[in-house]
């Protein structure tokens, strides 16, 4: 599979949706989707969490790294690249 491009538009793939919360104060959330679930937290959740269809991956990618200034922008770029990539061939994402 293709890593994203610049304009691409993540977003969660048909089938696949977040779990209700529990209201309980938890930093993880659950992603549901045909195969099973993953459980998000930390990093991958504010990944995921702005792959709405309507954010590129640069507004994505430019998002993180003012969140996370002190890391390498190449390394938020290609960390995130690698994370949209798997969740896609497991067909979670969709860009």
């Amino acid at each position: 599979m293709a890593p994203p491009t610049d304009e691409s538009r993540p977003h969660l793939a048909t089938g696949t949706r977040w779990a209700p919360t529990t209201g309980e104060a938890d930093e993880s959330r659950m992603i549901l989707y045909p195969e099973g679930y993953i459980k998000l937290q930390g990093t991958g959740r504010q990944v995921l969490e702005r792959c709405d269809g309507q954010r590129t991956f640069r507004e994505i990618v430019a998002d993180l790294q003012k969140e996370f200034g002190k890391t390498d922008p190449e390394k938020i770029r290609l960390d995130i690249s690698a994370f949209l990539e798997q969740l896609q061939r497991r067909r979670i994402v969709d860009y």
